[in-house]
């Protein structure tokens, strides 16, 4: 992880932004007042949002493994479908 300073990565953009992409670093941009971003790569970007997904996926699951546990679960009639 490296830490840059928006003056500096402003003039070396480029060369930032392919240590992203080329050797997965994330690169944190400080800014006055303490308003820093970070710079990582879409890949990376989308593993984190595909990981927030699923955590907020399986604490679904897990809130209806409790609700089914303390019956409050809800019993459907099987649909069968004709295959004629």
């Amino acid at each position: 992880m490296l830490a840059v300073n928006y003056s500096t990565i402003r003039n070396s953009l480029k060369d930032y932004c392919d240590k992203v992409t080329d050797e997965n670093e994330t690169v944190i941009v400080t800014r006055k007042d303490e308003k820093n971003v970070v710079l990582i790569s879409l890949e990376e970007y989308n593993s984190l949002k595909k990981a927030a997904r699923n955590v907020a996926y399986l604490d679904m699951i897990d809130k209806s493994m409790v609700q089914l546990a303390s019956g409050e679960g809800t019993v459907h009639e099987l649909i069968e479908v004709d295959d004629d």
